[in-house]
């Protein structure tokens, strides 16, 4: 896999896909909670917030935002995390949001035998309404310049016109000699009223061609994820072998309870399988992001030169910490 280097680049990687504000009820419910934390959030932006907060890359997101307060509190969130913002799109407001709105994510931390529980209120979004030929491509990729760029089957999951710009991103990314990955982040919740799991299947399987690194749920692209180490292998060569990915990568978790878990990962590179070293009986202080963090451990090691086997430690340890 080749990367470009640093020097002939603006970036280091680009996302694509949407923030949203995170509404955290600490150890209360979200039915029940008067208070909430707020923080900014979202699949693929949370890659570049923890390369750039974690590993000191300079990274941006390309996003849309609906210019109202609340929108002004994701850019002063976002500049905290240090991601750039000259790529993101200001959609004027209605004075509603009939029109476009910023999402919000409500998430409830599970303790012991209680689960997680998140709910999204996202719907008619500003970045859901991309549509091809919003963002000039050729300008970021072509002209500016970056090393990698990364969206995601959330981003694709937001509306119909929204894989059509990913897949807009990817040719582009490509015709540079950029690194394109894509992490299948399947959430029943934005496919359901949309195809369900089927349709994601068919939006996945038609932009893998142009993915060079591939992280997730296998199943989000028609492939098995059984538990077993040698079928898991099997299942991801016959994954390269139909789309000729250069890395595919995954998180080996087991939730034992919502606040205790296993924790590891594989990786498929180069011809070869490399695995991270299971963490058993990992405590955990709050799950939100982990996928998102091992992603960002793992592209840092193939940007910073790093091999297979680094690199895929690298992402568990991430995973395991996430404190960016």
């Amino acid at each position: 896999m080749q990367i470009k280097p640093a020097s002939e680049c603006h970036w280091d990687l680009i996302s694509l896909g949407e923030v949203m504000l995170r509404f955290d009820p600490g150890d209360k419910r979200i039915a029940t909670a008067r208070s909430f934390e707020v923080y900014e959030g979202g699949g693929e932006y949370n890659v570049a917030r923890g390369l750039k907060r974690c590993f000191g890359m300079r990274t941006a997101i390309v996003t849309a935002i609906t210019d109202n307060p609340i929108g002004c509190l994701l850019e002063d969130l976002i500049s905290q995390g240090g991601v750039d913002q000259s790529l993101i799109q200001w959609v004027e407001f209605d004075g509603v949001g009939r029109s476009a709105r910023n999402g919000l994510n409500f998430t409830e931390r599970g303790f012991g035998v209680r689960p997680a529980v998140g709910c999204y209120d996202r719907g008619h979004t500003a970045v859901s309404q991309l549509k091809p030929g919003d963002v000039d491509w050729d300008e970021i990729f072509g002209k500016r310049g970056a090393r990698w760029f990364h969206t995601g089957g959330i981003f694709c999951g937001l509306s119909a016109s929204t894989p059509e710009v990913a897949l807009e991103a990817m040719k582009a990314a490509k015709r540079s000699g950029s690194v394109v990955s894509y992490d299948l982040n399947y959430r029943d919740s934005l496919w359901r009223s949309a195809g369900g799991k089927k349709r994601a299947e068919e939006v996945n399987r038609r932009l893998a061609p142009f993915v060079d690194v591939i992280f997730g749920d296998f199943s989000a692209l028609g492939f098995e994820m059984p538990d077993q180490a040698r079928a898991l292998e099997e299942s991801i060569g016959a994954m390269v072998s139909q789309f000729r990915f250069k890395v595919v990568a995954t998180t080996l978790r087991k939730a034992k309870t919502a606040t205790r878990q296993d924790c590891g990962a594989i990786c498929y590179s180069e011809g070869k399988f490399h695995q991270a070293p299971q963490r058993t009986d990992l405590e955990v202080f709050d799950c939100v992001g982990a996928g998102d963090a091992f992603a960002s451990g793992l592209i840092y090691g193939y940007l910073s030169g790093r091999d297979p086997q680094s690199s895929v430690e690298l992402g568990a340890a991430d995973c395991a910490i996430t404190d960016e």
